[in-house]
């Protein structure tokens, strides 16, 4: 796991993904998740994902998906890690890593200090974490809404997993945050938007950088 390692989510063209792939992003997430303005459906995201090269890790967001959609998405996208953004328990974690045979990233909200006690549930279970913030009461999304959670609750934590930090990052503030928390991989994608589900390929050149100064 390499410092300063970035995941550019929610990308919905060719041209994002070779935006992101060129910056040097070491993950590329594709949504699927219908009430997204980044959603794809399976077509769309097998053309996109066979544009990625070898070393790009290739990571499909899903919310609460029962087998059968996981079965036919990971039939036709050919898809390194599934990242599990909805209220999936930590035995129906294991159930989808054991039943696919791929690496499982768990998202888990935090808004306080209490909701800390939810990622020791997944620790034995998913092979990544994604510390995000918590969604808004009555939020359409359960990510990519653009906020951030108080960084202060995880200064100076780690965990016995690999961890990502989420959550109203951007090119202004990744810096700050990976020096805070000690964050090693970041993820972004309404922060590296120039509207909601496009892309803007300065912003994403511009994260990356601020990204990997910290690990410099």
């Amino acid at each position: 796991m390499a410092q300063g390692a970035v995941k550019i989510c929610g990308l919905t063209s060719l041209q994002a993904v070779t935006d992101a792939v060129t910056a040097g992003a070491r993950y590329v997430g594709f949504v699927f998740f219908p009430r997204s303005p980044r959603h794809l459906d399976v077509a769309r995201a097998a053309e996109l994902a066979q544009s990625v090269p070898a070393g790009v890790a290739k990571v499909a967001l899903t919310v609460d998906a029962d087998d059968a959609f996981l079965d036919a998405l990971l039939a036709s996208v050919p898809i390194d890690m599934l990242q599990l953004h909805g209220h999936e328990s930590p035995e129906r974690v294991a159930a989808i890593r054991a039943r696919h045979g791929l690496p499982v990233m768990k998202a888990v909200g935090v808004a306080e200090r209490a909701d800390l006690a939810e990622l020791d549930r997944y620790m034995s279970v998913a092979d990544q974490i994604l510390l995000d913030a918590k969604p808004p009461k009555g939020a359409d999304l359960p990510g990519g809404n653009g906020l951030a959670f108080d960084w202060r609750l995880i200064a100076g934590r780690d965990w016995s997993r690999p961890w990502m930090l989420a959550g109203g990052l951007t090119p202004a503030n990744v810096a700050e945050a990976m020096r805070l928390t000690g964050a090693r991989q970041v993820d972004v994608s309404s922060g590296v938007e120039s509207a909601p589900g496009v892309k803007d390929p300065a912003r994403i050149r511009a994260f990356i950088q601020a990204a990997r100064s910290v690990a410099g």
